[in-house]
């Protein structure tokens, strides 16, 4: 039976791009362990420089909350706990100092951005961490540079 009306076509349409997609996640593999990520060499770089500051910034007592906050907007490295403060933390890593370092990479159009992601994510993260209270925040910056970690405590401000 063919249907002229255009919403019922596209609601079937849908319904059958979403059996087709369960499908798809019940072929899948169950463990994230039995497919590694894979990216780019410059991703993984970047992934394990989170990693080592997510690790520096736990060591110094605070707790980490959230890894790779991605939106329209950007995308915040790190989300972490500072006592009653959430802090968004930017890593940059660079092999030396060349062009202004790690830091100074961070300029005023990424700090934008970074605060569009961070106005975007904050009322989900209040929600799940704050019991709906919008906590205080700050952002932070953690550079490597030559090996060496620098944390940068509210690094800049709104």
């Amino acid at each position: 039976m063919h249907n002229d009306d255009p919403f019922e076509r596209a609601r079937q349409a849908q319904a059958s791009a979403i059996a087709r997609r369960r499908r798809r996640a019940k072929a899948r593999p169950s463990t994230a362990a039995a497919v590694p990520w894979r990216g780019s060499p410059t991703q993984r770089q970047g992934r394990a420089a989170e990693t080592r500051a997510g690790r520096y910034l736990e060591a110094r007592g605070l707790r980490l909350v959230a890894r790779n906050l991605g939106c329209k907007a950007g995308e915040i490295d790190l989300v972490v706990l500072d006592g009653p403060v959430l802090v968004f933390v930017e890593v940059r890593a660079r092999r030396d100092a060349a062009f202004g370092g790690a830091a100074a990479s961070v300029n005023r159009g990424k700090q934008a951005r970074l605060i569009q992601a961070a106005r975007y994510v904050l009322p989900q993260l209040a929600r799940r961490h704050f019991k709906g209270r919008v906590p205080a925040c700050r952002f932070d910056v953690v550079s490597l540079e030559s090996g060496e970690i620098d944390w940068i405590r509210n690094a800049f401000t709104e």
